[in-house]
């Protein structure tokens, strides 16, 4: 009873701390609001762009005293409770009321929809570290859920300002117009509240550590979720912030951040603000937001205990650090080089003693460290690669490559500061790579173990190792060459996916085949009075026969000439006959012909009913020209069109400059076989930013998919041209085809997810900081 007792005591405290923060944080935020909106009046715009900014600096000026003490007012109401009742208007019903109905104004509505859109872009630079305050102040509070509405969470904040924005005489006219900034200093003030409660549970010892997998819902319209909030709030917050466009200089690559908070109360002098941006990727599950949330803590954490090294012009290590780095990776690499027959030199290596070694290093390594920036550097890395060998799904074969790459990684590290600052940096990219391709085999697979994959691994660590003055140059060129060896394993070399790419490749060639018959077929018919029944024959059914059989026998092949023949008599068959002479002729050809059309049909898998079907509208359109109903085809454009038949291929259209209709391709499901399944059903509508993300995944991530009563770990092993399709296999060695909309709508229902819910390198920075957290000394032992 006493330590639930206590633990409440903890949450009330955390709380009233976050409260408290924002109560002093607010003067700030409104002082840098107004002082936006002046630079924004600044830009160059159009007249009525600068007239409303104009108007919205004019309006903020005289009321942005009562902005505040509105703001104030409603954050002290929570301090009592920790629960703001009042922050939804009171004539906007809540889901479930059914007492009274009304109709709601627009400005309601208005206010509701600005209130959500600064929330959406709180949470989009907040997120994580608003995850992991909820986790811990659950924990304390033994409830499941915060309370809808928490204090602590975003949208009630929002609500707050947007409504104190109102009782202040401002509009939400003025608010849209300097919704940017607003935006931009809002998400930073909760990000930085956030950080300083959950610092101050860390240092309580209240879940120092967050596992993350337990709120990964794998329902069906987890994804979905995610993928509207990033939308959303990326749409709203399209307009630069105003520290960034008034000049200030960002820097890049730097390990840390002034020492003073940007909301202090107190004045200060003004400090240089430090923002560390990294690639902008995938809007979807927060992937490039995570991970610049990340290194944006640790950057600050570093900042507060290092506040000069922010203003360090970084260069390579130190003579002595260098000799001890090199000191140091030839000792790794003698001691973590086996022999032919796997074994070591010293015996055998487990993860402990590998840990145990690098330690030893580490030590050696800040004894000849010739500043506190260099010590910091070496204990980030040494934690970073502490997490990495710690990793279990890691094969312990291959955690001893990686475990050589930390004096190579150090040595960047050191000399380009950025390796903290990006998730761009060749050397995270290449291990990540790495990680993502051998994390999800068994342990003890012998896929990997002493397989090709763990030797290309070898192999690239060695090449690093070898060049340890060419910074990322070294590590660019190896991860280039990963990636060309990924491509190529799983195309001739890796077992389980090999038949599965093969497959799909004359998928790919055959879709894309009768694509370019059935463009280049419209293009010769375009002009020339063909029967519509033959055209819709032609383009839908024999441009798809004479794909198949080019696939089969090749362009070259007496098969697929006798194809494109068959194609040229039933374009002269359906012509009129105006003579006894032609009638007669035809009615010669017709049975071989309609014997070559079935013949195509069957090769190409149409079903026999289909192909009656087929056969009779034909038949009908032959009748037709047989009793000279249809227009005559001259005989020297039906010379040029049989010409132009028998070079069709020379014709094609380039695949690399095609541009692919999504109604030209073909219903994949008949080249379903016990081999390959192709997912043609399933998914929930996309959006643009989750088809975007269905573009960028990379070969060799694992994921998990639900499909067909089976929830199963699949690779990714192959991509076709323009990424138009896309093969994962199974372990056993099934592949599962996907066209590109398919798999963004499996995405998008959250049918088909990551089994890494961050990369190596970030969920590794985000376990180096949960130990900084506890105890930032050791950056300066």
């Amino acid at each position: 009873m006493a330590s639930t007792a206590h633990s409440l005591a903890q949450a009330t405290q955390a709380r009233r701390a976050y409260v408290e923060g924002l109560l002093n944080g607010m003067p700030g935020v409104v002082q840098a609001v107004d002082q936006g909106a002046r630079l924004l009046l600044g830009q160059v715009a159009d007249p009525a762009t600068l007239m409303r900014r104009r108007d919205a600096v004019e309006d903020l000026k005289n009321a942005a005293g009562f902005w505040l003490q509105g703001t104030i007012s409603m954050l002290r109401s929570a301090l009592s409770s920790g629960v703001v009742s009042a922050t939804r208007p009171n004539d906007l019903p809540m889901p479930g009321d059914r007492q009274n109905f009304s109709l709601v104004d627009n400005e309601t509505i208005e206010g509701e929809i600005l209130s959500s859109r600064l929330a959406l872009a709180v949470m989009d630079r907040a997120s994580w570290e608003f995850t992991d305050l909820r986790s811990r102040m659950t924990l304390l509070e033994g409830r499941d859920e915060l309370d809808a509405n928490d204090v602590l969470r975003p949208h009630v904040l929002a609500r707050i300002a947007i409504n104190s924005w109102r009782s202040a005489g401002l509009s939400h006219e003025t608010w849209r117009t300097l919704q940017g900034v607003l935006h931009e200093e809002f998400a930073h003030f909760n990000e930085e509240a956030y950080h300083e409660t959950n610092r101050m549970l860390i240092q309580q010892r209240v879940l120092p550590e967050i596992d993350l997998r337990p709120f990964i819902r794998r329902s069906r319209n987890a994804a979905f979720v995610n993928t509207y909030s990033g939308t959303l709030a990326s749409a709203g917050s399209g307009t630069a912030s105003a520290r960034d466009t008034a000049g200030t200089p960002t820097v890049r690559g730097s390990l840390a951040e002034p020492r003073a908070s940007r909301y202090s109360p107190l004045p200060e002098e003004p400090a240089q603000e430090i923002r560390l941006i990294s690639r902008v990727g995938s809007l979807v599950r927060g992937g490039s937001d995570h991970a610049d949330a990340v290194l944006g803590r640790l950057n600050r954490l570093i900042g507060r205990q290092l506040p000069e090294f922010a203003r360090t012009v970084q260069g390579p290590a130190s003579p002595a650090l260098d000799a001890a780095i090199t000191s140091a990776q030839q000792g790794i690499a003698l001691r973590l080089t086996p022999d032919s027959g796997g074994r070591y030199a010293a015996g055998p290596v487990s993860t402990p003693a590998m840990l145990e070694e690098l330690h030893q290093r580490k030590q050696a390594l800040k004894a000849a460290a010739a500043s506190p920036g260099e010590r910091a550097t070496i204990e980030v890395v040494a934690l970073l690669f502490q997490s990495i060998l710690t990793e279990e799904r890691i094969p312990a074969s291959v955690r001893v490559w990686f475990a050589r790459l930390q004096m190579p990684v150090l040595r960047v590290a050191v000399g380009e500061p950025d390796f903290f600052a990006t998730t761009d940096h060749p050397a995270r990219r290449l291990i990540d790579r790495m990680g993502a391709c051998v994390m999800g085999f068994d342990a003890h697979s012998t896929r990997v173990s002493g397989g090709a994959v763990e030797k290309e691994i070898k192999r690239v660590v060695q090449v690093v190792e070898a060049y340890p003055d060419t910074g990322r140059r070294v590590f660019q060129t190896v991860l280039t060459e990963f990636e060309r060896f990924l491509e190529h394993y799983f195309k001739n070399e890796n077992e389980a996916s090999r038949k599965g790419v093969s497959l799909a490749q004359q998928v790919e060639q055959r879709e894309t085949l009768a694509i370019q018959y059935t463009i280049e077929l419209r293009k010769m018919l375009n002009e020339v009075p063909v029967p519509e029944g033959v055209r819709e024959f032609l383009f839908q059914v024999w441009a798809d026969v004479l794909a198949m059989t080019a696939v089969k026998s090749g362009l070259g092949g007496e098969e697929i000439k006798e194809m494109k023949r068959a194609a040229a008599d039933l374009i002269w068959s359906a012509s009129a006959k105006v003579s006894r002479d032609e009638r007669a002729d035809v009615i010669r050809r017709l049975p071989p012909l309609l014997k070559i059309l079935r013949d195509g049909m069957q090769g190409a898998g149409v079903s026999a009913g289909a192909q009656d079907e087929h056969i009779q509208r034909l038949n009908t359109s032959l009748a037709a020209a047989f009793t000279a109903r249809t227009a005559s085809i001259p005989k020297d454009r039906l010379e040029q069109l049989m010409a132009r038949l028998e070079t069709l291929e020379e014709l094609l259209p380039d695949a690399d400059d095609m541009e692919i209709d999504e109604s030209l391709v073909l219903d994949l499901s008949g080249h379903e076989s016990n081999e390959l399944e192709v997912v043609n059903a399933g998914g929930s509508m996309p959006t643009p930013a989750m088809a975007a993300w269905a573009r960028e995944l990379q070969v060799g991530g694992w994921y998990m998919l639900d499909y067909r009563d089976r929830n199963e770990s699949v690779q990714l092993a192959w991509q076709g041209m323009r990424r138009q399709l896309t093969l994962f296999v199974t372990p056993q060695g099934r592949g599962i085809l996907f066209q590109q909309q398919r798999l963004a709508a499996f995405l998008q229902a959250g049918l088909l997810v990551p089994v890494q819910d961050e990369s190596l390198t970030v969920r590794a920075t985000r376990t180096a900081l949960a130990k900084l957290d506890v105890d930032p000394g050791r950056l300066l032992n």
